[in-house]
């Protein structure tokens, strides 16, 4: 399998996301933020379709885009208390954008399209420097800022009365979150990357006894499906986004079934 260039990309580039996915969806699940990571994802795609457009790389303008609406929803969160509301305009603003986008990419528009579910054959070895890249970027990032990050995501009020800069980091969050987001689309696409942002995590939680162990567990489970999907994708010549949700949602419900029976 890994003596095919694409698929050697596509491993390398795959654990990358995974790892990466594995730890920022603790966070994710911690700070109570699926909903805006389905959101970035969508803006995902908009970015993409802007790269195409702009004659950038598609992952370029999802780093501009989504980049962007984590910075705008950090802004107006700060200001404002419908937060939901917020992030369903930021939402509908950049979908609206992405679509005009594409229409005006009509050259290139199967390119972004491919990008809403992935594919693995469309990574290069220019997409893995540039997973790399970004993917090195929010590791070192979480790792600098691991202790704070940590408070404040399970102290929210705590951290806002003490010596750090709540808002600071939430925003450096977002951004590191809207990173993770452009990366990940470039294996489960860009509608799906809440598949690798939050399932991973929801299982860690329920095995994980510390914090060590819950990032652990997410980042095992999301290789599993990760390595998985690609493999069966090799070997069916199937979409990798069908096998990684699949398999990331058997050790889901996998995972409720033995809790129930181990009670």
């Amino acid at each position: 399998m890994l003596n095919s260039e694409f698929m050697l990309n596509a491993f390398v580039a795959g654990t990358l996301i995974a790892v990466v996915c594995g730890v920022m969806s603790i966070f994710i699940l911690i700070r109570k933020l699926p909903f805006l990571t389905h959101v970035i994802s969508e803006i995902g795609f908009s970015g993409a379709a802007f790269g195409i457009f702009a004659g950038l790389p598609p992952i370029t303008g999802m780093l501009i885009f989504t980049s962007l609406a984590a910075v705008l929803t950090s802004v107006g969160a700060n200001k404002f208390s419908s937060n939901d509301s917020l992030v369903s305009v930021i939402s509908a603003l950049f979908m609206g954008s992405g679509a005009l986008f594409l229409t005006l990419a009509q050259g290139n528009a199967s390119y972004a399209t491919s990008l809403m579910f992935g594919s693995i054959t469309a990574i290069t070895k220019a997409n893995v420097q540039q997973i790399m890249i970004v993917a090195g970027l929010v590791l070192i990032t979480t790792i600098l800022l691991f202790r704070p990050l940590k408070y404040d995501s399970f102290d929210p009020v705590g951290s806002r009365y003490s010596s750090l800069n709540s808002y600071v980091i939430s925003l450096i969050f977002l951004i590191m979150t809207a990173f993770t987001a452009s990366v990940a689309a470039q294996m489960v696409g860009a509608l799906l990357i809440f598949v690798l942002l939050t399932l991973p995590a929801a299982i860690a939680f329920y095995w994980g006894r510390n914090f060590f162990e819950l990032i652990v567990i997410s980042i095992c489970c999301a290789l599993i499906g990760t390595w998985g999907g690609l493999y069966l994708t090799y070997v069916t010549n199937l979409p990798v986004t069908f096998f990684i949700t699949l398999i990331e949602s058997i050790l889901f419900f996998g995972t409720l079934l033995a809790k129930k029976v181990l009670q």
